[in-house]
């Protein structure tokens, strides 16, 4: 039976952790570097850090984070925003990511995710989806923060990555992103019924009843937070413990 893994999702602007609603309106909460440390201590499974102007600036910017936080916590680290190529990936791999999360890029030239799997590994490589609902009752993925329209089917655009040698799917849904109104479990529903890798929840966790419904119903094999983490509204030794007792395969934290 597999782990359900809790990830704290770790939005970058700059040197900030910062956070907001719809991924816009963001606000800052502080130092990244204190609250890696924070969740590395208290039993995170995974931490998530993604550059949200990446695509302003064509590149990703996390390196010096990614670097200083390899030294001192010991999870898997993906990171994702501005990863354009092979070269891109290579460094945030020698800078200490363990994986990496690729979305503008992959819409432009497909093909990048194949190379980037048969260079390094599919274990390496997250597809992000940032996905809106559309007026017939479908998900368009889009990039830039949930801003730039692409025109792809989001559950389709999961099935080809899929296909393309992806690991896993990251899937937010920019609908419920930062509202605590609870994920979007039809749409992680078709996306984990759609392909056969691990499928990640993001966006709009704000109880526990929400995550039991993304991974009961939806079928999620991990569950990535930062508003009910950065603001304390529950901590992940809580968050585990309520898991375990509700009868979800969470791994124990010594």
């Amino acid at each position: 039976m597999f782990n359900l893994r809790l990830i704290a999702r770790m939005d970058i602007k700059g040197p900030h952790l910062i956070k907001g609603v719809h991924l816009e309106g963001l606000r800052k909460i502080g130092d990244p570097q204190e609250y890696a440390q924070k969740y590395y201590r208290a039993g995170a499974d995974e931490l998530l850090y993604m550059d949200v102007v990446a695509s302003l600036y064509g590149r990703n910017n996390l390196t010096d984070i990614v670097r200083r936080t390899a030294e001192n916590v010991f999870i898997p680290l993906t990171v994702g925003g501005g990863i354009r190529c092979i070269e891109d990936v290579d460094l945030l791999l020698r800078s200490g990511a363990d994986k990496v999360a690729v979305n503008t890029a992959a819409h432009a030239r497909p093909e990048l995710l194949s190379e980037i799997a048969n260079r390094f590994g599919s274990q390496c490589l997250v597809l992000s989806i940032e996905a809106k609902r559309d007026d017939k009752g479908s998900w368009e993925a889009y990039t830039d923060n949930g801003r730039e329209h692409t025109g792809r089917d989001a559950v389709a655009w999961a099935k080809q990555g899929a296909k393309l040698g992806i690991g896993e799917i990251l899937v937010t849904s920019v609908d419920q992103e930062g509202t605590r109104k609870g994920f979007d479990i039809e749409l992680v529903r078709q996306i984990t019924q759609a392909v056969a890798i691990p499928v990640i929840a993001s966006g709009g966790m704000g109880s526990m009843e929400h995550l039991y419904k993304v991974v009961e119903q939806g079928g999620a094999d991990a569950v990535a937070m930062a508003d009910i983490l950065h603001y304390g509204r529950l901590a992940l030794p809580n968050i585990r413990a309520a898991s375990r007792q509700h009868g979800l395969p969470v791994r124990e934290v010594t």
